[in-house]
């Protein structure tokens, strides 16, 4: 799991900082710093113990589950029952895809 927050928190970190230059004027720097964060994102995954497939569908569930604690803590925008749910539920399903017991 430590792999995919850190790479969920690259592939966010990056967007916003991208996000912030291109949308709200910030230095270009701040683009360069996310685009180099993107790569980042796109190294991490490499380090998962399965294929590619699986370790991108179930980075999927985690990435929705980083976004929804982003929105809250960094945009301040309070998950409502259903966010929460949502984010359970992928959750589950990510449990389930990486740790299920296989042949």
């Amino acid at each position: 799991m430590l792999f995919f927050v850190l790479a969920g928190l690259f592939e966010l970190g990056g967007g916003y900082l991208v996000w912030l230059s291109l949308r709200e004027g910030k230095s270009v720097w701040f683009a360069v710093i996310g685009v180099v964060l993107l790569g980042l994102y796109g190294a991490v995954p490499t380090l998962q113990p399965t294929n590619f497939g699986r370790a991108y569908a179930a980075y999927g569930g985690v990435f929705v589950v980083i976004s929804i604690l982003w929105g809250w803590l960094v945009d301040q925008i309070k998950p409502d029952k259903f966010d929460l749910l949502g984010g359970w539920i992928v959750l589950l399903g990510v449990l389930i895809m990486m740790y299920a017991p296989r042949n």
